[in-house]
């Protein structure tokens, strides 16, 4: 069974950073796009930072030049670093990747369990 397991989430002040992990573990063939989605209170989910298996990236407007996506594929972790945090990125966020994998070997979408982000004085 495939599982991502989040961890790095948090109480941080307005300017501060914090780092995201996510790391996929079971019975899996590959690991094709990771992604982070935020929600907020009362807020659709909505992508934040998205990477391809080759280390395409992509964006919110909103985080470019704060946030950095990266993966680590040997280890199947994707992070993300967070710098200059400011109230508005208050949210649970989310890890997403698709992964082919002995139950699902087309491929499926799967999530983390989200971990609460707190930008705050």
């Amino acid at each position: 069974q495939v599982q991502l397991v989040e961890s790095g989430g948090g109480l941080v002040q307005p300017g501060g950073s914090l780092r995201l992990s996510c790391a996929a573990s079971g019975s899996i063939f590959s690991i094709n796009d990771m992604g982070w989605y935020r929600q907020a209170p009362e807020k659709q989910r909505e992508l934040v930072a998205a990477i391809s298996s080759g280390g395409s990236t992509n964006y919110k407007d909103s985080v470019k030049g704060r946030f950095t996506i990266s993966r680590d594929n040997a280890k199947k972790t994707v992070y993300l670093q967070m710098n200059s945090l400011k109230p508005e990125d208050t949210a649970v966020y989310y890890c997403n990747a698709h992964i082919r994998s002995v139950r699902y070997p087309a491929g499926y979408d799967y999530w983390g369990q989200g971990t609460q982000v707190t930008v705050s004085a």
